[in-house]
């Protein structure tokens, strides 16, 4: 991608995926979904699970999965509305710019 992606905008995407599934999803899942939008890795996507994790963005509990533990995340009511305030941010944003590139556009 040849756009920056911002922390804000990851935060955004991350609890936008892991709101999808109603009792939570796992790490790997949320990479595997993240990457469908952007080119990122799990060592940039933890970190952020652990931000939003400590900011009570997201909760967090471990299940037993094929023998092993996987670590699940969870949507916290204060993530849910950060996810609704930056939806309609990205909204206002996205429109902003798409308003630009289609007047510019016009004058070719």
């Amino acid at each position: 991608m040849v756009f920056n992606t911002g922390a804000a905008l990851l935060d955004a995407i991350v609890l936008s995926v892991v709101s999808r599934e109603k009792e939570g999803t796992y790490g790997y899942k949320i990479t595997q979904d993240v990457r469908l939008a952007l080119d990122v890795s799990e060592s940039t996507l933890y970190p952020v699970l652990r931000r939003l994790q400590k900011d009570d963005c997201l909760m967090v509990y471990d299940m037993e999965f094929g023998g092993r533990n996987r670590r699940y995340y969870k949507l916290t009511e204060k993530g849910e509305v950060q996810l609704r305030l930056y939806q309609m941010e990205w909204k206002s944003y996205s429109g902003k710019i798409s308003k630009l590139f289609d007047e510019g556009r016009s004058f070719a």
